[in-house]
């Protein structure tokens, strides 16, 4: 049914024992905790924008936050947020079958599409420059089957995890079962194979930003063919540069307030770079921690004399004291 093929080269197989040796040094890093969850929210937060601007998106880590929760490109890495971070942060790591495949879908394109988690109902294909045809999907009439087939070809992958998640986001592609989203959705599915196997690097890898950076030869790899040599190639680097880059920071000592918890540093920092912000801004930031906690740290930096909080009630917001 799925007759692709890809060739172990000499620089796949490098690239295989650089990525264990990164995971080994993953794996024995002595981290805080708190440390750990600090990094963990940055990266599921580049992992979600980097996401979905490979897809267009305009917007940055720098300047989303100042768009209204009901823009656009807001609401596509608002739900980016919530799905990547109940997938690293959820003690189960979900089954990939049909239903697994609409619901993500189905979380990404919240409130962006009328057809989210619903496979497309019209043809769909590649034309080069000169308008002729270079890659024709399947029907949409096979969708349910093949897609359940095609999860099924994925599980019994036999292949390194790295390798099998690359062939299920290449081969994703390729049937492309949704008007929109396929993307986004398939970048999804690698993470959670990646995660299945424990090379999801406990959540600290966006290799999502790689490809925002190298979109170039992304699509070249994700190119009409049914050799994935090339793509494998390009998803092992973008995992072996971005572990590379994330190592350094579990390694080193944080600068550290000693008066403050390493949360409530990271509170303080958010409301240094973004004054006035309110609270539902900040508890964005936090997904996982209660309300009432978060309300308490922020009165503890309002009592040491470091924030300010301006306003009343539904109006309050905070900025960093004069």
């Amino acid at each position: 049914m799925f007759s692709y093929h890809f060739n172990n080269t000499e620089d796949i197989q490098r690239y295989l024992i650089d990525l264990e040796a990164i995971k080994i040094a993953f794996e024995s890093a002595q981290i805080l905790p708190q440390l750990e969850e600090k990094i963990l929210r940055q990266s599921i937060l580049r992992s979600s924008v980097f996401s979905a601007r490979v897809e267009g998106n305009p917007l940055n880590i720098l300047n989303f936050d100042h768009f209204d929760d009901q823009h656009i490109h807001k609401i596509e890495i608002n739900n980016l947020l919530k799905t990547y971070h109940h997938l690293f942060t959820s003690p189960a790591t979900p089954t990939l079958d049909l239903n697994t495949i609409k619901s993500l879908h189905s979380q990404v394109m919240t409130n962006l599409s009328p057809v989210s988690g619903k496979f497309r109902q019209e043809s769909w294909a590649v034309f080069d420059t000169s308008g002729n045809v270079i890659h024709l999907a399947p029907s949409y009439l096979q969708l349910p089957q093949l897609i359940s087939q095609y999860a099924e070809y994925i599980n019994h992958l036999s292949f390194h995890p790295a390798i099998n998640s690359a062939i299920a986001q290449f081969v994703f592609e390729k049937i492309h079962p949704f008007a929109d989203g396929n993307g986004r959705t398939g970048r999804l599915i690698s993470a959670l194979i990646l995660k299945q196997y424990n090379y999801h690097f406990r959540g600290l890898l966006p290799f999502e930003e790689y490809t925002d950076g190298h979109r170039q030869a992304y699509y070249y790899a994700l190119e009409p063919s049914k050799d994935m040599t090339e793509f494998i190639d390009y998803f092992l680097k973008s995992l072996i540069y971005t572990g590379k880059q994330i190592l350094p920071k579990l390694r080193n000592k944080p600068d550290t307030n000693p008066e403050l918890s390493l949360r409530r540093q990271e509170i303080f920092s958010i409301i240094n770079d973004h004054p006035h912000c309110s609270f539902d801004f900040i508890a964005r930031r936090f997904p996982g921690l209660n309300p009432k906690t978060l309300h308490y740290d922020i009165r503890q930096l309002i009592k040491k004399g470091i924030v300010t909080k301006l306003g009343a009630t539904r109006g309050v917001v905070y900025k960093k004291a004069e």
